[in-house]
């Protein structure tokens, strides 16, 4: 793997904010090109194991910081196949035995914050991950009908029903302040990524902390949006990357960052009839839109094929994150007849 940097040299300081799948993806990668990464995760999650434990046990839902802290974790495969474990039977029924650990860690830590950077140490993990505020908040969506749904958890089927797009997403209650250590890692940072992952879900929750979007705009770190490579059914049905653009921009300052990262290669056939099937298809990049809205296009072979799915390649991302930092080209390659 292509690495750019010396532990015994200074590593830029990256803060990735977001949460879900895409985050974890972009952190097993980037955590080979750089030590001094900082994940701040959302905590808005309310269904699955994570809602289970967030109702019993009153604490901020477990699951995607328990995926970041496994991305950039250091363990054995043993350990870290019985972190991702999930009880098959019983009470515990599709429980993650990762997300029992970090209750079991809050418990026993004075806060939520204390337990996940406790559960960093146990697994030895290169950076640290920090959810974006200790506070007990939850997502409310407004749908362009003037309907209003509240909790994540009920936004996919809600949008599915009314079939007309989200008109924004807010936190409840709301204001709410985020960790000092948060607002901290971004003003630090040398770097600092939004994206992949969840438009309405995972990254736009963020920024509707207190003290997270005015510490981005005032920061003089290199601020890049990474898009997804397909849409998302339940939110993003027909968006271009220019349209998730305006909604980060909608949803907190036209400031929030000035470059924006693509995939340009093309997904095989199969996957996209897969994909269509579940309502969901493969990202266009609208560049001259996306440039009209002061944001610079850079574009990568980044989509890998997993099993069924399309993932952003974590190795190949990490490399083009750091050639954009180093102001390198990134990598161009592409030719829509050619597929993985």
């Amino acid at each position: 793997m292509e690495t750019f940097f010396d532990h015994s040299l200074h590593t830029p300081a990256i803060t990735c904010i977001g949460g879900g799948t895409g985050l974890s993806t972009m952190l097993r990668g980037l955590k080979y090109q750089t030590s001094n990464i900082t994940a701040i995760v959302a905590v808005t999650d309310d269904g699955g194991g994570s809602g289970v434990l967030r109702e019993e046990l009153g604490m901020p839902p477990p699951g995607d910081i328990r995926s970041c802290i496994l991305a950039l974790s250091n363990i054995e495969p043993t350990m870290e196949k019985l972190m991702s474990y999930r009880f098959e039977s019983g009470s515990l029924e599709g429980q993650s035995f990762g997300n029992l650990l970090l209750a079991a860690m809050n418990g026993i830590s004075a806060s939520f914050d204390e337990a996940v950077a406790r559960m960093g140490e146990v697994l030895a993990i290169t950076g640290r991950v920090l959810p974006v505020t200790n506070e007990d908040i939850r997502l409310m969506a407004e749908f362009e009908d003037g309907s209003v749904v509240f909790g994540e958890s009920k936004i996919f089927e809600a949008k599915i029903e009314r079939n007309c797009r989200i008109k924004r997403v807010q936190i409840v209650p709301s204001p709410v302040l985020a960790l000092p250590e948060s607002v901290k890692a971004i003003q630090e940072a040398d770097m600092i990524i939004m994206g992949p992952g969840s438009l309405y879900t995972s990254i736009i929750p963020n920024l509707l902390v207190g003290g997270i979007v005015k510490a981005i705009e005032s920061s003089n770190a290199k601020k890049l949006y990474i898009s997804n490579i397909m849409t998302q059914p339940g939110e993003t049905e027909g968006y271009t990357v220019s349209d998730h653009i305006k909604e980060l921009f909608r949803h907190s300052s036209n400031n929030l960052f000035d470059m924006c990262l693509v995939n340009n290669r093309a997904v095989p056939p199969e996957l996209v009839k897969r994909y269509s099937e579940q309502g969901a298809s493969q990202i266009t990049t609208d560049t001259q839109k996306i440039e009209e809205l002061g944001v610079e296009v850079f574009s990568a072979p980044l989509a890998e094929r997993y099993n069924h799915l399309v993932r952003h390649n974590p190795e190949k991302l990490a490399q083009e994150i750091m050639r954009i930092f180093r102001n390198k080209a990134p990598t161009r390659i592409f030719d829509g007849r050619k597929v993985f």
